[in-house]
């Protein structure tokens, strides 16, 4: 049997597992859908009060939210409620008599938790806002394929952050701190709260180097056009290069988490 069966037989049965939420995919998409509005609003005001030339046009930003809005679920929001409960309760002590690496089993978990949601609402996103909000294609056959690389990408490395904030709970007694605070870090950083072109020039030379862009700013404007299908090597080798940084930082701290980890009850 080949090392990664097992791996995957857990990514397999996470994601049908998750695909039967449906009646939460739709609530979400509800939600998305109100907020995609709202924030086609805002937009809307901040453009038609302006005469200053914006490194964006408007039907580029309302690309950008809706696929900001599509893609939600996979962002880094919380950790793996699961797993956070076998912390807490020490039945994490069953996964580490398991003949399988726990950074794995934790990462491939974190992969269908990001991916089953977000295609059970990303798909009538995409229909809706093309159909009757503005939501408009890649302009290009070359763009759209760069969308897809960069979006693969942007999953490998929301799933390395996902699977680091799950971690931290091995070194906390209940993990809420990191939980409430790096949401709403990701989601400014990352340009999902405002489209990072649209920030002041000094902000996007720091953005430009750290790993959140590769979440969100980086897959949207490939899908736009706004970076060309030719950066794509460059933006995509970013996101793995730090994607493969925070696997190295994930294992060390579990690593040594797990050296010193207690388990109590009985």
């Amino acid at each position: 049997m080949s090392a990664a069966t097992p791996y995957a037989a857990i990514l397999s049965a996470r994601f049908r597992t998750l695909l039967q939420y449906r009646a939460a995919a739709v609530a979400g998409f509800g939600t998305q859908l109100f907020w995609g509005l709202i924030r086609m609003m805002i937009f809307a005001g901040f453009y038609h009060s302006t005469t200053a030339p914006q490194p964006m046009t408007y039907p580029q930003v309302v690309t950008y939210v809706w696929l900001g809005q599509a893609m939600f679920a996979m962002l880094i929001f919380g950790v793996d409620r699961d797993v956070q409960a076998m912390v807490r309760t020490g039945t994490v002590a069953y996964e580490l008599l398991r003949p399988l690496d726990l950074y794995n089993v934790w990462y491939m978990r974190a992969i269908a938790l990001r991916t089953a949601p977000t295609l059970l609402r990303a798909v009538p996103m995409f229909a809706i806002a093309g159909f009757f909000f503005g939501l408009g294609p890649p302009p290009s056959l070359a763009s759209g394929a760069a969308w897809v690389a960069a979006t693969i990408g942007a999953l490998l490395l929301a799933c390395a952050f996902w699977t680091l904030l799950t971690i931290t709970m091995v070194w906390t007694v209940s993990g809420e701190g990191v939980i409430r605070l790096a949401p709403a870090l990701i989601y400014v950083l990352s340009g999902q709260l405002l489209p990072i072109p649209l920030f002041p020039h000094w902000a996007q030379a720091a953005l430009n180097l750290l790993p959140f862009r590769g979440l969100v700013d980086v897959p949207f404007r490939m899908y736009m056009g706004h970076l060309p299908p030719s950066q794509l090597g460059v933006e995509l080798g970013q996101q793995l290069a730090w994607t493969f940084a925070l696997v190295l930082l994930g294992r060390r701290l579990l690593a040594r988490g797990l050296r010193r980890l207690e388990v109590q009850g009985g």
